[in-house]
């Protein structure tokens, strides 16, 4: 046996038996995870860091993980300084680097020993890099089973890796299906279940084709269904960046997408429409496009709107257009980039002004009530994990908060650099994915 082999055998028992945050919202598409433990409370540069990896450049995709792999994507390198733009002045939807774009506009998926922090092997996954004011098109975050790796770019780009970097299949859904039509670039993530992809386009402000739902077949690339999601909602309300999640309703298992002013429930078999409901633009607003995606706790649906108004949990089932008798609890409690975590009783709101809310998910009590914790501008998904809950601004702070029945702030850790990415927990290990680095903080 190598002296290579053998370090690698060794990390992947270090690592054997541990919940894999495989895909955006880990392992429970809800942002959450019981199986972390021992989570640092504090860190910093000088303080828990077991390792810190530089990046390329900056993306908004959250890294996965699935045991001795780390999995990010990432614009190239000397692709624009995210930092050097202030609030307000950056360039407008659309516009492509500057300048040199023509070799520095790559995309990449990066594997990376959770170990040391070492670089295995990128690839090329995308090009004709943009910046659509705070993201780029590296924003969509990979998934994978543990075998493989499929990464989807802004552009369309989806591709298939194992985990020794041979490519296996290559799509480009813009080729195939037209341009995407969002004001502000394609950021949603794929969704992978029991060797399916599943893949939102939920578009209007810039065309008029109309919005679709695809599954693909993970193994080979090859489309298994694509329907047509019509909405009526205006302008650029039907956009959205969210990412689907899947809920059992009525006994089956069903996609659960959110946009365009509707939430629907689809076969995962056929992908035909079961279900909608409405009620998220009550006033028909002409610019309601959505970012956060949606909660599921048995049949009950979370989705938070337009800038976090309306929030409503609804009963999911039936056939058709849901009645209003299917809404559990509305508020204006919601948050707009942000989606919210829970723990199966209580659900978690960080808004974008760094305002936390804590709600009964049965009832929308409120059990905490627009508490503040560092300012800042937060477009990360909060982390439930180990008792804790961790929230990161845009300025790479994160106040760690008890998860507790008492509003409690437990620590606020500053990296100094910005990030949009949301936090990830496996073992007791905790990762933040700034624009500069991958952080790895643990107590060990």
């Amino acid at each position: 046996m190598t002296a290579v082999l053998a370090c690698l055998l060794s990390a992947v028992d270090a690592f054997a038996g541990e919940e894999n945050w495989a895909q955006w919202r880990g392992p429970n598409q809800n942002g959450a995870t019981a199986s972390a433990h021992d989570l640092p409370v504090q860190f910093g540069p000088d303080r828990n860091m077991r390792w810190k990896v530089a990046l390329p450049s900056w993306s908004a995709a959250t890294p996965v993980v699935w045991g001795d792999t780390i999995f990010v994507t990432s614009a190239e390198e000397g692709f624009h300084d995210v930092q050097q733009y202030k609030p307000g002045e950056q360039p407008k939807a659309g516009a492509k680097p500057e300048p040199g774009s023509a070799t520095r506009d790559k995309i990449l998926l990066l594997a990376i020993n959770r170990a040391d922090g070492k670089i295995r092997w990128n690839r090329q996954i995308g090009d004709h890099n943009r910046i659509y004011r705070k993201h780029n098109l590296a924003s969509p975050s990979p998934v994978t089973d543990g075998r493989r790796v499929w990464a989807m770019t802004g552009g369309g780009s989806l591709r298939c890796f194992d985990f020794e970097g041979k490519q296996l299949w290559e799509r480009d859904i813009q080729h195939d299906y037209g341009a995407f039509g969002l004001n502000h670039g394609y950021a949603s993530s794929p969704l992978l279940d029991s060797g399916r992809l599943y893949i939102q386009v939920l578009h209007g402000m810039r065309t008029d084709d109309p919005s679709y739902v695809f599954a693909v077949d993970a193994s080979t690339g090859k489309t298994l269904w694509k329907v047509e999601r019509p909405t009526d909602a205006p302008n650029e309300s039907p956009d959205d960046y969210s990412t689907p999640i899947i809920a059992t309703i009525d006994g089956q298992r069903q996609l659960i997408v959110s946009g365009g002013d509707y939430v629907t429930g689809h076969s995962l078999q056929t992908g035909k429409e079961v279900w909608r409901m409405g009620g998220f633009n009550p006033g028909a607003e002409r610019f309601y496009r959505t970012i956060a995606s949606s909660l599921a706790i048995g049949d009950v649906i979370y989705t938070t709107s337009t800038r976090g108004k309306p929030f409503i949990a609804f009963r999911a089932g039936g056939k058709g257009p849901l009645p209003p008798s299917a809404m559990v609890w509305q508020n204006d409690l919601g948050s707009d980039v942000p989606t919210p975590t829970t723990d199966g009783r209580r659900i978690f709101v960080v808004n974008d002004r760094g305002i936390v809310v804590a709600l009964d998910a049965k009832t929308g009590k409120v059990l905490w009530d627009r508490e503040r914790i560092e300012p800042g501008i937060y477009s990360a998904s909060p982390l439930l994990a180990d008792g804790k809950i961790y929230a990161t601004n845009e300025d790479g702070t994160t106040t760690v908060l008890s998860a507790g029945p008492e509003f409690e702030i437990l620590t606020v850790n500053r990296l100094d650099s910005h990030t949009l990415a949301s936090p990830v927990a496996v073992g007791d290990q905790l990762f933040i994915r700034t624009a500069e680095y991958l952080y790895c903080f643990s107590k060990k």
